[in-house]
């Protein structure tokens, strides 16, 4: 059991049946009346946001959430499959499931699968990835304004800004959070 005085952004709680994940939080002390934590909770299940108010001696049941090392095999028709690195068990999941945390993922390396009661409602991609420009219009000579970008296409077929230096064939590398170029290996 977790009291709301406790809680801290990524714990995931089991309230009302739902399995709520806190993205946010604040103790507030008012003036007058007695303290409270407002939150932002996420459904893990549904993606769906609530905002909540809790007491701070409310106490809920933390939800175990399961962690697996998978690595991504491939993509067919609306389906991607994934096997388990211990077990060797394969995992199939759809295009819903997933979303875009597969944009800068290349077939055959490690993901995470977070799952609650054998369910998996998230993959994480590694944090950072190395991936090469397929496509990108050429510098221009001259063109060097400060923190000038331009698009380009990776392996994994994502768009990205890059600096102009950067060119078809090159490898960089890419924050998988924000998808922002890092720097060219």
């Amino acid at each position: 059991m977790v009291s709301a005085g406790d809680f801290r952004n990524g714990l995931t709680l089991e309230i009302d049946g739902q399995v709520l994940q806190v993205i946010e939080f604040q103790h507030v002390k008012p003036g007058k009346g007695a303290a409270f934590v407002r939150t932002k909770l996420k459904n893990i299940k549904n993606g769906g946001v609530v905002e909540t108010t809790f007491r701070p001696t409310d106490k809920y049941p933390q939800a175990m959430i399961e962690k697996t090392n998978n690595q991504y095999l491939y993509k067919q028709d609306d389906m991607y499959y994934f096997m388990d690195e211990e077990t060797y068990e394969q995992i199939a999941l759809t295009e819903d499931q997933i979303g875009d945390a597969l944009k800068f993922v290349k077939e055959n390396e490690v993901v995470k699968m977070l799952s609650h009661n054998g369910q998996v409602f998230s993959v994480e991609a590694p944090m950072f990835v190395e991936l090469v420009v397929t496509d990108t219009e050429p510098g221009f000579k001259g063109d060097t304004a400060t923190g000038a970008t331009k698009p380009a296409t990776v392996e994994t077929g994502a768009l990205i800004r890059v600096p102009l230096f950067v060119e078809k064939g090159d490898v960089v590398q890419i924050d998988t959070r924000t998808g922002e170029y890092l720097k060219r290996m």
